[in-house]
């Protein structure tokens, strides 16, 4: 977690590129984002520098020329200020862009339409001034720059008209270590914004599996493990460079209309983690043939379920995040994708989150599905947990309440489901026989099957109230006279 302190000087460095007249929130982050990568840049340098004395062959990532090393962030970042700027405007940015002459992977792809957009040389030096003092003093290691960066995004604060939002990064953590990915598997979000699932997927294996996975794991996780879709370029921008800032240095990471007809991946993942869009429709012309098949229907949030099953192979895990419109509507797509999570696939849980999760974006209400592909059935009971909790207020400032909330409580439940069998439908979690789901048309709203208790109040009778008030009026009434009697002798 990064401290009040690190937030207060992010502040500032945003603070001073609003006032050269940068105010919005995403151009800002592609900014600061472009001068971290140039400085990241430069450390990596120095990392293969001294690999290099030990005898070691590595690949020099700039110019062993004097314009070349003048593009390292070392060597320009106390010079004048119109130096710099005219540097990194010129030479550095051109550079980046083009970087390993690979134009085709996803950060060539992405930079080719970027611009530097940094107005003046003075909010230039304030930032590289503002960005040195917090790597030289409060940037201990890749998780502290992994959290720096999701302050960063959690400025993000507007939410797009395709029903896009960030998710947490508490949710998304508690999602990635409820199914558990490994260093084998090949993992996908097909909406996946800043990449936020992916660099929470990466940041559990690497704690996990760092001190024993093998040379060709580690190959696979720099990049074939790692894949993203999305249809705004920005993003896909920022989800190249978040990636890379998390040792993922080659994702596969597309410009893609998922549902749609150009889309034509099956049975290709092991695990699949996201949160799709949740409202609007797409042209109907343009959806994927076989994703109507499962539910014929227009709105994003069925076809993109459709899609996880499409695109998932027989095995694969899928932790998605739908909006509780998804768990009882009753159109009959609604309920043909209920039914094929039920009967043809295994659904392990259904977590139902607070309405406040998603503020200050929105208040909708979500829940979280869990489930395996098998395209043979094998659901036999279903897990419902109606989150409280999630360890922040449920207000519009989401402040963080010292603890986890119902967190720890979900992961360790969800691990060990014999221990469900016996919990009553009274209690915040519990088992739903298959047979009881079908007969409520595949209804998956825990409002369905959770009882609530109620406890019988015993009031006295009307005559013992009324006694009990006389007898009342009668004490105020002495008090009153003694004051009375206080105030005249006084």
């Amino acid at each position: 977690m990064i401290t009040g302190a690190i937030k207060n000087k992010v502040d500032k460095i945003w603070t001073d590129i609003w006032a050269g007249g940068i105010t919005q929130p995403l151009t800002v982050i592609e900014q600061l984002t472009y001068l971290m990568f140039i400085r990241a840049l430069d450390e990596k340098e120095n990392e293969n520098e001294s690999l290099e004395a030990l005898g070691v062959e590595v690949p020099k990532i700039f110019p062993q020329t004097p314009e070349g090393q003048a593009m390292r962030w070392s060597k320009f970042k106390d010079k004048d200020a119109r130096e710099i700027f005219e540097l990194i405007r010129d030479k550095v940015f051109p550079f980046i862009k083009t970087l390993n002459g690979d134009a085709e992977s996803a950060f060539s792809r992405y930079m080719e339409d970027a611009l530097f957009l940094l107005p003046t040389p003075q909010v230039l030096q304030k930032v590289i001034t503002g960005l040195d003092e917090l790597y030289e003093h409060d940037i201990k290691d890749k998780d502290t720059l992994g959290d720096l960066y999701e302050y960063m995004l959690s400025k993000l604060n507007t939410a797009g008209q395709n029903g896009q939002f960030r998710t947490p990064k508490h949710i998304r953590d508690m999602m990635v270590r409820l199914i558990e990915p490994t260093p084998d598997d090949l993992i996908c979000d097909p909406a996946c914004g800043t990449a936020g699932f992916l660099v929470s997927t990466a940041e559990y294996i690497r704690e996990k599996y760092e001190k024993t996975m093998t040379p060709e794991q580690w190959e696979r996780f720099t990049g074939e493990m790692f894949t993203g879709f999305d249809t705004d370029r920005t993003m896909l921008r920022l989800s190249a460079m978040n990636l890379m800032l998390h040792s993922v240095t080659n994702p596969h990471i597309s410009y893609t209309d998922s549902v749609s007809k150009q889309n034509n991946i099956e049975d290709k993942f092991t695990l699949i983690l996201a949160n799709p869009p949740f409202t609007g429709t797409i042209d109907a012309e343009s959806i994927h043939d076989n994703l109507k098949r499962v539910c014929n229907t227009k709105k994003t949030e069925l076809l993109f379920v459709a899609l996880f099953l499409r695109m998932l192979r027989r095995g694969g895990r899928c932790a998605c995040i739908v909006p509780d419109g998804v768990l009882f509507g009753t159109s009959k797509a609604h309920k043909a994708l209920r039914k094929e999570l039920v009967e043809n696939q295994h659904l392990r849980a259904v977590i139902s989150m607070p309405s406040g999760v998603f503020k200050p974006y929105a208040g909708v209400s979500t829940a979280v599905l869990v489930f395996t592909k098998t395209d043979a059935g094998g659901t036999d009971k279903v897990w419902f947990y109606d989150m409280k909790s999630d360890g922040y207020s449920l207000d519009d400032k989401r402040t963080d309440l010292g603890h986890e909330g119902d967190i720890p409580d979900i992961i360790a439940r969800f691990h060990n489901l014999e221990g469900e069998a016996n919990r009553k439908r009274t209690e915040q979690s519990f088992l739903v026989d298959k047979e009881e789901i079908k007969e409520n048309g595949y209804d998956l709203s825990i409002n369905r099957y959770k009882e609530i208790e109620y406890e019988k109040v015993e009031y006295d009778k009307p005559e013992v109230i009324m006694a009990r008030l006389d007898q009342l009026a009668l004490d105020i009434s002495a008090k009153m006279e003694e004051l009375r009697e206080l105030l005249r002798n006084g």
